[in-house]
C-alpha cells in the first residue's frame, strides 16, 4: 500500500466515524441526582433525555419502586431500603415511582423522558394510596 492509498484509507475511516460521533449520545448522557428528603423526592419531577442516568442518593428509611411507565418499559425490581439506586431510561414517556414505605404519605415522583407525555392518562390512572392520589394529580398538572 502506497502513501496515497494509506491517506485515502484514513479519509474513509474519518468520513465513516465522524457522523457517528456527532449523532450518537455516547459521552453526552447526563447523571441526574434525586434526593430523598423527609417524605419527598427532590426534584419531584425529573426531565431527562433517553439514556440519561438517574441516581437516587442513599437515604435512611427510603427506597424507589417504579409503578408505571410507557409501553415497552419493564418495571425494575424495587430498590433496597437505605441504598443508592440508579437507572437509565431509554424509552420516552412518563414514569411514576414512589418510596414503598411512604407511598401513602405522598412520597412519589415523576420522570419525563424525551419530553414525551403521550402516556400521561395511563399514569393518571395508575394506583396511588393516601396522599399520593392528590399529589399525583398535582404533579401531572404541571406537565
Amino acid at each position: 500500500m502506497n502513501v496515497k492509498q494509506k491517506n485515502q484509507s484514513w479519509v474513509m475511516v474519518f468520513i465513516l466515524i465522524l457522523p457517528m460521533l456527532f449523532l450518537s449520545r455516547i459521552g453526552f448522557c447526563e447523571d441526574i441526582q434525586v434526593q430523598m428528603k423527609k417524605m419527598s423526592f427532590s426534584p419531584e419531577i425529573v426531565q431527562s433525555d433517553a439514556g440519561d442516568r438517574i441516581v437516587w442518593e442513599r437515604s435512611k428509611g427510603h427506597n424507589v419502586q417504579f409503578i408505571a411507565g410507557p409501553d415497552g418499559f419493564s418495571l425494575p425490581s424495587k430498590s433496597k431500603i437505605n441504598k443508592e439506586f440508579d437507572i437509565i431510561l431509554d424509552v420516552p414517556g412518563v414514569y411514576y415511582y414512589w418510596c414503598t414505605p411512604h407511598k401513602g404519605s405522598g412520597m412519589i415522583g415523576i420522570i419525563v423522558v424525551g419530553e414525551d407525555i403521550s402516556n400521561i392518562d395511563a399514569i393518571a390512572n395508575a394506583k396511588a394510596f393516601g396522599k399520593s392520589k392528590s399529589k399525583l394529580a398535582k404533579l401531572l398538572e404541571k406537565l
